[in-house]
């Protein structure tokens, strides 16, 4: 299982937000490059960074602290936020992205995820953030009808790499990830998925390392600049070394 270091980027900086909410953002790094060395030099194999200013404004916003990661770091990184067409994804795969995450476009205009993945194979990924079970879109600000599993199912034959499963609920708040759905998730659908939202400490990890369901990995954001989760130690229990 592979554990992802979150950036998420607001207004040039790496913060993290309080269950999505903008206006609930805690700058930890004005020099995301600089935060994205830290995780490398500890020994992380993926990154995962997220435009939060893109997500809202459909668009690329934060593209120049993404760029300077790409440059300064050498573990591949996925990116989601602002990626709605596919010049978007050309130009960011273009740039040495290896992974881009498709979210409010997976709902809104699914025969693009298939179009992307069609042209970049093992490439494109589907981000699907949910409150209480149903999809969320643009940033989390609008909650849809769709539902998690029924979203998943439908980009089985699709060929996508991978879906990154946010319960929004959970997102930077300490308290634990939703084992339950998450799991839920994996056993039902053949995608790899990815749990993100609420890992907190080591024991999160391990409780989603031993869930029994098939989990490519978990994003933590948070609880690696608070502190509460140790990078290396974090790393050496998913590979079953600790």
């Amino acid at each position: 299982m592979i554990l992802y270091p979150a950036i998420d980027l607001k207004d040039g900086s790496a913060v993290r937000l309080l269950r999505g909410d903008m206006e609930q953002a805690t700058v930890f790094n004005d020099d995301p490059a600089a935060q994205a060395a830290e995780f490398v030099a500890a020994g992380c194999e993926w990154l995962h960074l997220v435009d939060l200013n893109g997500a809202f404004a459909g668009t690329p916003v934060n593209a120049a602290p993404v760029e300077a990661i790409l440059a300064h770091c050498n573990v591949p990184a996925q990116l989601g936020g602002g990626i709605r067409d596919m010049a978007t994804i050309e130009m960011w795969l273009t740039k040495g992205l290896a992974r881009v995450i498709l979210g409010t476009v997976a709902v809104e205009n699914p025969d693009l995820v298939r179009e992307a993945a069609r042209a970049f194979p093992g490439q494109v990924a589907v981000g699907i953030d949910a409150r209480d079970g149903h999809v969320a879109t643009k940033g989390w600000a609008e909650e849809t009808e769709v539902m998690v599993t029924d979203l998943a199912r439908s980009f089985e034959d699709a060929g996508v790499a991978a879906i990154i499963y946010t319960d929004i609920n959970r997102d930077g708040a300490m308290q634990g990830p939703n084992i339950e759905a998450t799991a839920a998730l994996a056993r039902a659908v053949d995608i790899p998925v990815i749990a993100s939202g609420g890992v907190s400490s080591l024991a999160d990890l391990i409780a989603l390392r031993d869930c029994s369901a098939p989990l490519n990995g978990a994003i933590s954001g948070r609880a690696l600049y608070d502190g509460a989760l140790d990078l290396r130690e974090a790393l050496k229990a998913l590979k079953g070394t600790a």
